[in-house]
Formats: structure tokens, sequence, C-alpha cells
């Protein structure tokens, strides 16, 4: 229950910032969600006058709107009759619903009866608002689809019924097809209607706070009647507790909830607990703002990926925030370093060329979320998921220190860095020098058409190695390896990329043995993975720098990378030969690459130079050589064959 407290304490520190509402992009807007609330789409919105009578409509397309709910209404499904305090269904809100064609089951109890009970019942309570005293006026008539149906927004056929669905042959009688067919609504029956009043100010109900309050005080009040104090198993305190809690986590649509109580005919807890609240009770304030502020997070904060969501938040007990100022924000262990510059220091996005400036840089990146840290900072990371529609997973929470949080995070980005030059969607290449997004490894593993699935899995294999410093998988590091060991699979800037983060994975995965493996070039190494790498490297720069610049085709050592890893030295052999006509076409230009396979076969041992095949360092080795044979030929004023700039 640690994640639980964890979001009710995030949701009591940033309690200013409820009903308030934020962009993340242009359409999408969220809020912190008041007690008692939820979130609906509606598709009429009718305005009340001043005096309670009806006013106006307007047809929406699917508006998300924060309404008033109850327990009963929250879980409401097939034929119970369970409406909203406010917000709902025609079926609910009009008294007409019946006399327009509507199926109405029961006539002594039907669902407007319920819903229009329920109303008087707040309007006229000791925590009733004005606002809602008007609606209610106006519902109780009972005339709410007549006025849309004079006003145009519903539509009724010949026999004045409400037209379910919109065809052709409506069109030859009333004309073109109206708005509400258009709204999102599966039929005018099923048209869901929000209410708001006339106002100076111009503010709409479902953001008034006042209303908000004046319902949560409200539906406290109904619960402390009908319900005795538990000790709630969050906080420890006697409250109100609940069996019923929230679902819509993820999204508007997501019916999967993280604590569920209802499975009592599978013997969840019987045997150990005559009834669930024995085996765990959560107190309903504590259930609400947790969950609301866990919805908040992720519309503010989270990462999705195939509905597994990535998750982390920070926050200081210390301080009470101001709305859209919460302290949330914590440096994400599954974006790259780039993301990490940009997101963290303001000015402009550095793109180190040497690992001592990339290590400057980041140190610089991380006291920036440092130079606040009080005490009681904390960092939280989640990964939740859902196996069926109606249940909801943690799949990992920990809870941290923020200076050991910042630690792990620095340590993962500076012992799984390398250079990478990326190509986007645009063709635009980006390059930067540290550790790859977990995203890319997943990419680089298993390649560029693995779908989410495959993607959530690693992301979520990868972050206990961020966080906790467990090593990485030896298979997510195995594929990556045999897949940068076949470039002709695929095209040269995805095998690049490929290359520079399994580069970086090995560099990672060496370092969990105590070696220190570099991206500069190592020429003392006596490694054979490491020699074989470099030597491949020298074959592959050394034809290239033999063709012509138009000439794009695979040189012969990349063609052959993938026998040679398995059988390096027959398949040097091979290579080696196939050598003689370029070494021929450079003439004298062919002398130092020469010498160079000559001085790196001489650091073999005799009994390294087999077909075993070759570890994960030779790539590093690869990599290595030819960045430095490239080097060299840029400071030389021959930069024209670097294959890394190759268009494909």
């Amino acid at each position: 229950m640690s994640w639980l407290l964890q979001l009710y304490k995030t949701y009591q520190v940033n309690e200013q910032a409820v009903g308030t509402t934020e962009k993340k992009y242009e359409n999408r807007e969220f809020t912190l969600l008041p007690i008692a609330h939820t979130t609906q789409n509606a598709h009429i919105e009718v305005v009340i006058d001043e005096d309670g009578n009806y006013l106006s409509a307007e047809v929406l397309d699917k508006a998300n709107t924060l309404i008033p709910t109850t327990d009963d209404s929250a879980s409401r499904s097939g034929s119970k009759v369970a409406p909203y305090p406010l917000h709902d269904k025609l079926a609910y809100v009009a008294g007409d619903y019946g006399k327009y064609g509507g199926e109405v089951k029961n006539q002594e109890n039907t669902s407007f009866q319920a819903y229009i009970s329920n109303l008087k019942d707040w309007a006229h309570s000791p925590y009733g608002n004005d606002r809602i005293r008007l609606i209610y006026e106006y519902l109780k008539e009972g005339t709410l689809i007549e006025d849309l149906v004079e006003d145009g927004k519903l539509v009724t056929d010949k026999n004045n019924i409400l037209i379910r669905k919109w065809n052709k042959e409506y069109e030859e009688e009333l004309g073109e097809k109206p708005d509400i067919f258009s709204s999102g609504a599966t039929d005018q029956f099923s048209v869901f209607v929000r209410f708001t009043t006339y106002s100076a100010d111009g503010v709409p109900i479902w953001k008034d706070k006042e209303v908000f309050d004046s319902f949560s005080n409200y539906y406290k009040s109904q619960m402390e009647e009908e319900k005795e104090l538990d000790t709630c198993f969050v906080t420890g305190e006697a409250a109100l507790t609940t069996e019923r809690h929230a679902n819509k986590i993820r999204h508007a649509a997501d019916k999967a909830k993280l604590i569920s109580s209802n499975d009592s005919s599978g013997f969840t807890y019987r045997g150990r607990f005559k009834t669930s609240q024995e085996a765990a009770a959560v107190s309903y304030e504590v259930s609400q703002k947790a969950h609301n502020a866990l919805k908040w997070l992720i519309h503010r904060q989270g990462k999705t990926v195939d509905n597994r969501v990535f998750l982390v938040w920070s926050f200081s007990e210390e301080t009470k925030s101001t709305a859209n100022s919460a302290h949330l924000d914590a440096p994400d262990p599954t974006e790259d370093s780039l993301h990490f510059f940009t997101d963290s220091v303001d000015e402009e996005p550095f793109v180190p060329d040497t690992e001592h400036s990339f290590a400057q840089q980041f140190k610089k990146a991380i006291d920036g979320y440092r130079h606040d840290l009080s005490s009681d900072d904390n960092i939280n990371v989640i990964v939740l998921d859902s196996a069926t529609t109606g249940r909801l997973a943690v799949l990992y929470y920990r809870h941290l220190n923020k200076e050991l949080y910042l630690k792990r995070i620095e340590d993962w980005h500076n012992k799984c860095s390398w250079e990478h030059r990326y190509k986007k969607l645009n063709d635009e290449r980006v390059s930067f020098y540290g550790a790859p997004a977990t995203k890319d490894i997943a990419f680089a593993a298993y390649g560029s058409r693995a779908n989410e699935k495959i993607v959530k899995g690693l992301m979520e294999r990868i972050i206990p190695c961020i966080i906790d410093n467990r090593h990485i998988p030896r298979d997510i590091l195995k594929n990556a390896v045999q897949r940068s060991s076949n470039p002709v699979s695929m095209e040269n800037w995805e095998w690049e990329k490929t290359l520079s983060i399994t580069c970086a994975l090995a560099r990672k995965s060496l370092s969990e043995k105590k070696e220190e493996w570099n991206m500069a070039l190592n020429e003392e190494s006596t490694d054979r993975s490491y020699l074989f790498g470099r030597l491949l490297a020298v074959a592959d720069v050394l034809e290239r720098s033999a063709l012509d610049r138009e000439e794009k085709r695979a040189t012969n050592a990349i063609r052959y990378m993938n026998s040679f890893s398995k059988q390096p030295a027959r398949t040097w052999l091979t290579l080696q030969s196939s050598l003689q006509p370029y070494q021929a076409k450079l003439g004298v230009k062919a002398t130092y690459y020469t010498k160079l396979i000559d001085e790196i076969a001489d650091k073999f041992k005799e009994e390294d130079f087999t077909n075993v095949p070759l570890t994960e360092k030779y790539l590093l080795g690869l990599y290595s050589q030819r960045k430095s044979l490239y080097t060299k030929k840029e400071k030389e004023g021959d930069g024209n064959h670097d294959s890394t700039e190759q268009e494909d």
C-alpha cells in the first residue's frame, strides 16, 4: 500500500491545483479531480437562465466534462439504476423520456425519478448551491426533450419519437443530417447531457469550485449517516472506508481498477477473512485522492506504451504547491541523454563529442535537479498494466530518496553512454553522446518493426537496471549483438544506430564485471574479440577509401560481418585476400592501413587467433577503430568517405 500512500500525499501537497484545467497538447485538457468527481464525454450542453428556465443548448463533439459521482453511479452497469448526481444520460435527466420513445422498464421507479429525487436532496441540503437549485427547478418539470426538440438539437420522426439511427429516408423528409448524429453518441437515446446556468463571470458549472465543494461535502455527510468508522490500512486512522474504487485511471474508457473486492465467489479472501474489509480497508478519502492524483500524473507526465503506463514523479511534503506549479518533475529513466539535457538545462541543447564534455554537461543537468533538494524529497517510480479489461496491476514500484535516485540515473547515463547518430522520420539527423532511450534499446534488440507489446516488455525489464542497478538481461544484449553483426539486413543508418546502442549496452554490461571500456580507441588492449573488431574496422575503411564517392555498396567487411563474428580467423583470411585489389588501387595510400593491420595482428597471442565466436567486445573494437580512422582522415582534410554520414 506504499504507492497508495505516496499518491495520497501527492494530492494533499497539490490540493490547490484541484479543478484547475491544464493542457498537455492543444486538444488534451486534464485536471486534478475533486473528491467524488470523475470525467465523462458529453454530447449536449444545456444552459438554464437565472429564473430556472431553459435558455439554450449546444451540440458538442464528445466534450470531456468534470462531473460529480457517487460510488453507485461510478460502477453502474447493465440495467442497474444509479444516476449521476447532476449530469447524466437522457434516460435519467429527462422526465419526458418515455413520451418520446425511450424504454422505461419500471413506471413506478424510473431512472428519472431516482435522479430527480437525489438532485432534490442535494439542492435543498445544508450544502446546496444556488446554481444546482436552478437546474433542479427546471428539470423537475420534465420537459427537457421537448425543449431540445423545439430548439432543433434533438430530432423526432413523424410519430414524434426520437430517431434512433439516421438514414437516407430521413434526408428527404428532414433535410441535412443533424449535428447530434455526429456528436459521438451511439444514438439519440444514449446522449449524455451536461448542465450549466447563465452567470456573469461565464464560469460553467463543471469548472466552478464552489459546486465541487458543495457536492463533496454533501456526499461525505450522506456517507457519515450510512456508515461507521473503520481503520484505514493506508493512513492507520479511523475513517469512512469504501469497497468501491475508481476506474478510468489511464484514460476515459479505461474500466480496469487497481483495487477491487468483488471476487467473493472466487474465494479470493474466504478461508482467511470473513469480509473484504478484514483483508484491507481503504478510506473513501484516501481512495479518491490517491486515484485522482494518479490520473492527473498520468495525463501530466506519464508515458504509455500499449496501455502500459510508466510514471515517475517527485514531491516534497514540506511545502504546499500552487496550481500549475507542482513540484513533480524528475528525470525520466526511459529517456535518452539528449532529452535529459533539453528538459533540465535552460539553454540550447548541447551535443558533446567527447566523454569529458558529456560528463560535465550531465553533471550540470543533475545539479539542476539537486539545487532545490530538501531533506524529505523523494522519487516514486510506478509501472501499471492490465491483463484483463477489469483489473489493473502495479508491475513495478519504487519509492526512493531523491539523492539516491539521481545518483543511479547519473550512474546509468555515465556507464551506458556512447556516441549516437539517429535518423528521424523527417530525415533529420540527430547526434549526441550519452545513454540511449529504453525504447531505442528495444528496437536495437528486436528491430524497428518490434510491436508495442515487445517494446513495453523490454522497457519494464530495463527500468530495474537503471533504478535498482541490476545487470542488463543477457538475452537483450545477445539480441542486440546478433542484429549489429548482420548489417546487410537493414539500411545503413539503422545499422549505425543499432551498433552504437549495442556498444552502449556492452559497455554497461562489462562495467558490471568491473571492466572499464571507453569509446576512445584502446591501442594497448590484447583482448582477442577487441582486436578482431579492430581488424574488421581497418578492412572496412580501407575498402571504402578505394571506392568512388558515388558508390554506396557495402564493403566486404560489412557483408562478411555475421560470418566474421562466428568464425573470425577463417573469415579474416577471406577478407584479407579480398582487400588486395583495393590496396593495389590505393597504392602508397594503402601503406598506413597495411601497417596498422600488421600492428594489430602482432598483438594477438598465438592461441587466440582461432574460430571461437567473438564476444560483444569486438563491436567496441570495430566502432572505436572506425571512429579513430575517420577522425584522422577528417584532420587530414579527406573526410569524404565517413560511412556514418552516407545516404542509403
